[in-house]
């Protein structure tokens, strides 16, 4: 039977939890994943997992932070005075905003601390940091 390697086409039925069970992202509510095995559409520790598994077969892994969104980056969090966001923002912890910058690359960040006079805004992924749990089931390669 085949098995999975790198440049196939697959798809997959895959569910995501963090450490304290959360799931934070399934095929059940996106349908199934299809990506090409080396083209880095996926972390690398899902491609890992998925490299050598055949149709049909099912496998739990845990992937560290360091082969799904990497660490925490401290120099990804920035404090600004409130005055400098837009009037019509009311900022809110949870929060995101899209920021453009000089170049003209949009970076998407959550707000993370609201005070009277400064907001700490995050640019992270907000799974950074994290060991992810994966269940995954290959349905095919195509």
């Amino acid at each position: 039977m085949a098995q999975v390697k790198n440049g196939d086409q697959v798809t997959v039925h895959y569910t995501g939890r963090l450490d304290d069970g959360t799931v934070f992202d399934s095929s059940e509510v996106h349908g199934p994943l299809a990506f090409r095995v080396g083209d880095g559409q996926v972390i690398a520790g899902f491609e890992n997992a998925v490299t050598g598994m055949t149709p049909g077969e099912k496998r739990t892994v845990k992937i560290p932070a360091a082969e799904a969104y990497g660490p925490k980056r401290e120099e990804l969090m920035v404090e600004v005075d409130r005055e400098r966001l837009p009037q019509d923002i009311e900022p809110a912890v949870g929060k995101t905003l899209e920021i453009r910058q000089p170049d003209g690359q949009v970076i998407v960040v959550r707000i993370v601390d609201v005070t009277d006079q400064r907001v700490c805004l995050d640019a992270n992924h907000p799974l950074a940091g994290q060991d992810l749990t994966f269940d995954i089931e290959l349905l095919e390669i195509a």
